[in-house]
């Protein structure tokens, strides 16, 4: 809900990093990775409740994220390749994240955790499967032309999952009050997508048939 406000106001402070990255010869590809591997640290953090390292990881993995696509911009390296391993990494970071308080004390955060992360397939799954079809039907990317393939807009989208991932990193012993109103919120944003987008390709069905037909 709130990339679309977030995304142009940090833009323009990556620039001059990107542009320093560049000249040293950094691909889009090797941070996409090194994000990751960096995020992926913050499970083992959590589970020992190291809270405030986990928090650094995860900001470094969401700042390298960032740096990773307006990097490709710069250097004119967008590729399809690189757009899937970027989704792709970050969808793992994201279902890591809650894993490691599940570790961390499974009797408060199992159900809770579960919760979110059956929330966190369900979002994902129509985020990308609705990506695949707008593919097929060209269909235009108003709000975020820059990327790689079709962004759909629901209730929690990276802003929101980044502030709750801090949220659960400064007040721990919250996870599972936290987990489980965001997990609704996941329920709403997944109905929405599949309502919204199902009748999004039924109309594009239909508008093919009707040309088909003149």
């Amino acid at each position: 809900m709130l990339d679309k406000y977030i995304t142009p106001v940090i833009k323009p402070l990556l620039t001059p990093v990107v542009a320093l990255m560049h000249k040293r010869g950094i691909t889009p590809d090797q941070l996409t990775v090194a994000g990751f591997l960096i995020g992926l640290l913050a499970v083992p953090f959590i589970a020992f409740e190291m809270w405030y390292t986990a928090l650094t990881a995860i900001a470094l993995n969401r700042i390298l994220d960032g740096l990773d696509g307006a990097l490709a911009r710069h250097a004119n390296l967008s590729s399809s390749a690189g757009g899937f391993l970027d989704i792709t990494l970050d969808f793992l970071f994201y279902a890591a994240i809650p894993l490691g308080f599940i570790l961390a004390n499974p009797e408060q955060n199992a159900i809770a955790g579960s919760l979110l992360l059956a929330t966190f397939i369900g979002t994902g799954s129509s985020f990308l499967a609705f990506a695949i079809a707008a593919e097929k039907f060209k269909l235009e990317k108003p709000q975020f032309k820059y990327k790689s393939f079709y962004y759909l807009n629901g209730l929690t989208e990276g802003t929101e999952t980044i502030a709750l991932f801090i949220a659960f990193c400064i007040w721990p012993q919250h996870f599972a009050i936290m987990a489980s109103i965001f997990a609704t919120a996941c329920a709403i944003t997944i109905f929405t997508r599949i309502h919204g987008g199902y009748n999004t390709l039924k109309l594009q069905e239909a508008d093919e048939v009707t040309q088909a037909n003149e």
